[in-house]
């Protein structure tokens, strides 16, 4: 377990779900990953991501899906492309990510809490 935080740690992480609209390979990364647009509703719009979600998930398969993601980390550059979101996953049983997603289609943007 990691150390303990308070609320006010916890509540400054934007957590959000958006709708992923266009992925991509991303044959530049140095770990196989894809590139993803994700369309979190007004007024924070279509952010990218870049993910390590190919063992479970084809390009063609995650137009569509809502996932969960963290909104408030700064931009990280990723060979040619920049990462604005981190999309939020947990590992299968050998270590592959599978997606975080609401239970329930609901509206994009909605935060975490």
């Amino acid at each position: 377990m990691a150390d303990t935080i308070s609320f006010g740690d916890f509540d400054k992480v934007d957590i959000r779900v958006g709708t992923i609209i266009d992925a991509q390979p991303f044959p530049e990364a140095r770990k196989p990953a894809i590139r993803l647009w994700v369309d979190f509703g007004a007024p924070l719009g279509v952010k990218q991501s870049s993910a390590q979600i190919t063992v479970h998930y084809p390009c063609d398969r995650l137009i569509g899906r809502q996932v969960m993601a963290v909104v408030n980390f700064p931009p990280r550059q990723i060979g040619p492309f920049t990462s604005e979101v981190l999309v939020l996953g947990v590992p299968d049983e050998n270590g592959a990510v599978v997606l975080v997603k609401p239970d329930l289609k609901v509206p994009d943007g909605g935060k975490l809490f």
